[in-house]
């Protein structure tokens, strides 16, 4: 072999090395995707990462299966992510719990929301809606603030369990507008929502979804929607942040994450599939029917930075609730 054939021979070698990582990453997913829900099967976070399983073939090729690992409020979900192998076939469908609140609220938790996930995309938000028994005498936010101020002490929230979003939402808002409306904490959103209909408790911070049939019989007044913008389901109820709670915001938000340690290439596949998919018609009807405010922007980086916020804003809160579970 001459010195130029034996110079071709590496060239070449070479060159099917550069070419192999990168037929690697094109042929990705080359089988099914598991994407993890933190809580159990039939509920609505279940119920919209199936909606999205379902509709990601067609762009992927491949069967995503939806795994439900329920407990410890998404902890036991999101430690599997965690630990698994960063190569885009294990996905989280998160919450805000285990994403941003867990991390203040638990002694322990065996993963950290920023650095063990790489961010996939940012599906939307559950708007909460602040809702009283009809026995309530104000008629908005400020009436609520006014009235609570010449009452201390008098009015309560339910939510459904100390550390919930129901039961933090109610902390930022004594904390914003000057109030001490008294918690009593419930097991689960029902036994809580049935005592505020039966007047005994003055009101509660719920999901819009839950809400809605309530608001629409009478059994409950809605005041406010606790979201920057108001909610698509009532766009006539003006948020609390325009009825003299600036910048009061809270809300259940859903994002997918990868273990950290994904492939840039494998998280830009996923990021388009998902996006492809919020943005085929019976996608978007079922998850809009749902309550569900679709985000604004869906790249992997606008969910990271998302996290990175809601997890400074609800340590502050966690800490002033003095709440704290094992």
């Amino acid at each position: 072999m001459t010195l130029w054939q034996r110079i071709a021979a590496v060239a070449a070698c070479t060159l099917c090395v550069g070419v192999a990582p990168a037929q690697a990453q094109k042929e990705f997913p080359s089988k099914p995707i598991m994407m993890i829900v933190t809580y159990p099967p039939g509920g609505p976070t279940d119920v919209m990462a199936r909606t999205l399983a379902s509709a990601l073939k067609g762009s992927l090729g491949q069967t995503v299966v939806v795994e439900n690992r329920a407990g410890a409020g998404g902890n036991i979900g999101a430690e599997a992510v965690a630990r698994a192998e960063p190569d885009g076939y294990t996905l989280m469908f998160g919450t805000s719990a285990p994403l941003a609140i867990n991390v203040s609220l638990y002694r322990k938790i065996n993963y950290d929301p920023v650095k063990s996930f790489a961010p996939v995309i940012q599906i939307g938000q559950l708007p909460n809606v602040l809702v009283v028994n009809p026995s309530v005498p104000a008629k908005n936010v400020s009436e609520l603030i006014a009235y609570g101020k010449a009452h201390p002490g008098k009015l309560t929230y339910a939510s459904s369990g100390n550390g919930a979003s129901s039961h933090l939402a109610g902390v930022l808002f004594n904390n914003m507008a000057g109030t001490d409306f008294r918690h009593i904490p419930y097991k689960g959103t029902g036994p809580a929502l049935n005592d505020l209909l039966g007047g005994q408790v003055s009101m509660a911070f719920t999901d819009v979804l839950t809400a809605l049939p309530f608001i629409k019989s009478g059994k409950v007044r809605v005041l406010g929607v606790t979201t920057k913008g108001r909610s698509q389901a009532l766009p006539d109820v003006p948020t609390v942040a325009e009825q003299g709670v600036p910048g009061f915001d809270v809300s259940v938000f859903f994002g997918v994450v990868a273990p950290a340690g994904t492939p840039p290439a494998v998280i830009t596949r996923l990021n388009h599939a998902f996006a492809e998919a919020l943005q085929q018609p019976e996608v978007r009807k079922t998850l809009l029917a749902q309550g569900l405010e679709l985000a604004p922007s869906t790249t992997p980086e606008q969910l990271g930075s998302f996290v990175k916020a809601e997890v400074t804003k609800w340590r502050g809160v966690v800490q002033k609730s003095g709440a704290q579970l094992d």
